[in-house]
């Protein structure tokens, strides 16, 4: 059977809340009862002693006791359920309780007998006789003989304050119950709210809403934590869900344009309109190699994106990587009279992906050869810091409008939208370069002035350094 959690939360409270009352109220009794016990005890001697203390004011010098106020005394510890009989030196007997009224004495030690086995089933009791020397003057007078029932004996009032201490106990007990489920009821429902909002917005994000949002501002660390995590899930699906619909429009715009075109040539050429020439098919065939392009570089995006491809991280050493790449280049440099400067301020080995590394520099050179006029340079510089390893290519081109630096590495995204295609190539270079670096952990970052240049700049921790 399942509950809700406000349920189970209120009923652990409840529970707690009746465990530490059952364990409260046991302990109190029991040590209660124990220290009222020793009170009673207590009580009982110093009632004793305080009856021995009056007979002895009663005795003069010469050991005469006063008869009067010694029954007086006598007939009062009589109705304290204390029983005594005074005796001088010569074994005569002063002054006797059960004499003076033996009924009485035996009336109340029957009663004190029925009432304790009623009021404590399992106590054993007898009638317990102490002598008490009766001194005066430092010599020993006689004695008093008290008789009581023990070892302890509840009066109606301690009974009646037992009683009323346990009424309170349970009084208490019903007030912290009550509080209990109160206090429970309001936890579970300042916990159970906020996640009801959660299980909402998830719900929400379930459905498609991928706008959907959790704003709470709580005093749980965990139920933030959960709403923090539910709205970077919701954000990481919504641009997720916006790069899937811009993918699909990116990919039918670009393919439209050669589509429509090899669409119009092929149905000219059937219609008799075209011959079937070289030159027309060498057109379409160019066409075809452009959208297999596309395609593939579509694809190696996707693989490098995916997370769940494990690329293999293998010792790379950065000068050998870019001198081997600046060799392949060096030709067509040299077609467009422009140079290629190599600034080497380090030489290390890092874990690195050898082929996607390879991938990045390639497109950044090819960027800057591209985009830059004849009678240019490029600057590549690699330099390590104490944290981070730097390489940057700094190009003397067209450069980039600083409007079109914050979309620079988008997807099928050209800074000049008047280049055709054969020029700016597919459109995902650049694309491909940041996530590559961002799966070994760095960043790429550029910064350009029109008709300067561009700088382009790639950090990657020192982490990966062997």
């Amino acid at each position: 059977m399942k509950f809700k959690l406000r349920t189970k939360l209120s009923m652990s409270y409840l529970l707690i809340g009746l465990l530490c009352i059952l364990i409260i109220s046991v302990l109190s009794n029991i040590f209660l009862e124990k220290s009222f016990i020793n009170y009673v005890i207590k009580n009982q001697t110093l009632k004793n002693e305080t009856i021995v203390e009056q007979l002895q004011s009663q005795i003069d010098r010469e050991g005469v006791f006063n008869s009067d106020a010694i029954e007086t005394i006598g007939i009062t510890a009589l109705e304290q359920g204390v029983i005594i009989r005074i005796v001088s030196m010569n074994g005569a007997t002063i002054w006797d309780a059960k004499v003076h009224n033996n009924g009485l004495c035996e009336e109340m030690i029957t009663h004190m007998s029925t009432s304790m086995m009623q009021k404590v089933p399992n106590w054993k009791g007898a009638l317990i006789v102490t002598d008490y020397p009766l001194l005066q003057y430092g010599k020993t007078m006689g004695k008093v003989v008290i008789e009581f029932y023990g070892p302890y004996y509840f009066t109606d009032s301690d009974v009646a304050f037992m009683e009323t201490l346990n009424l309170l106990l349970l009084a208490v007990s019903g007030i912290a119950i009550v509080m209990a489920l109160s206090v429970g009821t309001l936890m579970a429902r300042r916990i159970s709210k906020p996640l009801s909002i959660v299980m909402e917005t998830a719900r929400e994000i379930t459905n498609g809403n991928y706008e959907a949002r959790t704003k709470l501002n709580t005093t749980t660390v965990e139920i933030d934590a959960l709403t923090e995590s539910i709205n970077d899930l919701a954000e990481t699906l919504e641009n997720q869900e916006k790069l899937r619909q811009r993918l699909t429009s990116d990919v039918s715009h670009e393919l439209r344009t050669p589509l429509a075109t090899l669409q119009s040539h092929m149905e000219a050429m059937i219609d008799g309109i075209w011959d079937a020439d070289i030159s027309r098919l060498k057109s379409c065939h160019e066409e075809i190699v452009r959208m297999t392009q596309l395609v593939g570089a579509l694809e190696k995006l996707a693989i490098i994106e995916n997370d769940a491809n494990k690329f293999e991280r293998v010792p790379v050493g950065i000068r050998q990587l870019i001198e081997n790449q600046i060799k392949n280049f060096e030709s067509d440099f040299y077609k467009k009279n422009s140079q290629i400067e190599f600034e080497c301020l380090a030489d290390e080995t890092i874990l690195a992906d050898k082929n996607q590394l390879n991938q990045v520099v390639v497109n950044l050179m090819s960027n800057a050869l591209k985009y830059s006029p004849e009678n240019s340079r490029l600057i590549i510089r690699y330099y390590v810091t104490y944290e981070e390893v730097f390489l940057e290519f700094q190009d003397y081109g067209y450069g980039i409008a600083e409007a079109d630096l914050p979309n620079i590495f988008e997807r099928f995204y050209r800074a000049d939208q008047s280049r055709n295609r054969t020029t700016g190539g597919v459109g995902i270079g650049l694309t491909i370069s940041k996530a590559i670096i961002n799966r070994h952990g760095g960043k790429i970052m550029v910064s350009s002035t029109l008709g300067e240049g561009s700088l382009f700049k790639i950090v990657l921790p020192k982490t990966t350094i062997v």
